[in-house]
């Protein structure tokens, strides 16, 4: 089964909690914090396998989980690691966020790898916080949340050239006679129901690999036929080889059927338009074919390829004509920088990071940076408590709930948890 388009969770794994302890031992006197730092959540990595060429597998792990660190313990013991998850894709796949629309990665090369998810980092023991004011904290974190995302997959092929055309105009066998791909040839449409591809050797040593995409109907790229399922696996070629049927024993108009192709290809993605295209007359051996060609060529100037799949003729001209014409176009990135998330390692003025809404009788503080503080915060000692405050007053939670008019006594909620407004 062909899947070429999925969605799937990602929970990546949460740091593991750092530790509160003291080391106790006969003759250390005053032996000081002695708790280690937590292990780090893992990671949910996606690495490139050449040997896939679908996305089946995620039709049955809609959800991914990376598991968490291992706490810290005592006599300064650090807790272990989190092994990364290493989940295994075809090369062309497109990772999307859901929630942003932006592309996390595109994995094109073999044993590419890229961290969609990141796990989180362990929580510090209480060793970590000894400084010369307090050289024996009481206190410890947790370990940092693992990191969540909601993402779409896309199978995008890794081919140079891309057959195209109407149904049934011998695409599948211009690639099973080039090629050792081996699709299903039949004489009526949509025979071809999923992408093949073949890789098309040169008398010269060079190869190319070509794809043989599903029959295009009108209104392709708007749902209709099995275009729009298939369109998005000829945005990575570098040329286009648009297939016509000159014999017109279909019914059809060799010229209507390009004018349409053309069309729907523009509709789907106008910078189809902007790969060179060989126009392919096929069926060239049928009785009328001649009479149709020149009719199609007294409104089409291009230079056209004459070909019969079915008998071989013409063939290794395409061959040749393919091949020199990619030596001419460098091979691009499917996407620009701008369509890809960016990491910004530093801002010269840092927005403020939450905000405060009055909802019903609360406070409500909301915002990444102060959410993840508080799950990382343990409050089973009071000096723990007081670093927690101490923070939100730095972070300037205390003035802009002020400002807004808060008073001793209100609640102020912060996720799940309620905390006393205190001047």
């Amino acid at each position: 089964m062909f899947v070429d388009e999925v969605v799937t969770e990602l929970y990546a794994g949460a740091g593991g909690n750092g530790c509160r302890a003291f080391r106790r031992e006969k003759g250390v006197p005053l032996g000081g914090p002695f708790g280690g730092n937590g292990g780090k959540g893992a990671d949910i990595i996606f690495k490139v396998d050449t040997g896939l060429n679908t996305l089946i597998d995620f039709r049955y792990k809609r959800i991914i989980r990376g598991e968490n660190g291992e706490n810290g313990l005592g006599k300064g013991m650090h807790g272990k690691n989190a092994d990364n998850v290493i989940v295994s894709v075809p090369a062309g796949t497109v990772v999307t966020d859901e929630e942003t629309g932006l592309i996390i990665a595109d994995l094109t090369e073999d044993g590419e790898e890229a961290v969609i998810a990141s796990g989180g980092r362990g929580g510090r023991g209480n060793m970590a916080f000894v400084t010369k004011n307090n050289p024996a904290p009481n206190f410890a974190e947790n370990g940092e949340p693992g990191e969540y995302r909601k993402v779409k997959l896309e199978l995008k092929l890794i081919a140079d050239v891309g057959l195209v055309g109407m149904p049934s105009v011998g695409k599948s066998t211009i690639i099973s006679k080039l090629s050792a791909a081996k699709p299903k040839i039949a004489d009526y449409p949509f025979t071809t129901l999923k992408p093949n591809l073949g890789v098309v050797s040169v008398s010269s040593g060079k190869s190319f690999v070509m794809a043989d995409l599903p029959g295009l109907i009108e209104g392709a790229s708007l749902g209709h036929g099995l275009g729009d399922k298939f369109l998005r696996h000829a945005e990575r070629t570098r040329i286009i080889v648009h297939v016509i049927d000159m014999s017109g024993i279909s019914g059809r108009s060799p010229y209507e059927d390009y004018v349409t192709i053309n069309n729907e290809l523009k509709s789907f993605n106008a910078k189809f338009m902007e790969k060179p295209q060989i126009i392919v007359a096929n069926k060239m051996d049928m009785p009328i074919a001649q009479e149709n060609l020149k009719k199609f060529k007294e409104k089409v100037s291009e230079d056209i390829v004459e070909i019969s799949a079915i008998s071989g003729d013409g063939l290794d001209k395409l061959v040749y004509k393919i091949a020199d014409l990619l030596e001419k176009i460098p091979k691009n990135n499917l996407y620009d920088d701008s369509k890809f998330e960016s990491h910004v390692i530093y801002k010269f003025k840092e927005e403020k990071p939450f905000t405060i809404t009055k909802e019903e009788n609360a406070w409500v503080i909301k915002g990444p940076k102060l959410e993840k503080l508080l799950l990382m915060s343990r409050f089973d000692t009071n000096e723990a408590v007081f670093r927690f405050a101490n923070k939100l007053r730095k972070l300037g939670v205390d003035d802009e709930l002020r400002k807004l008019g808060a008073k001793e006594g209100d609640t102020v909620k912060i996720l799940d948890y309620e905390f006393e407004y205190t001047e």
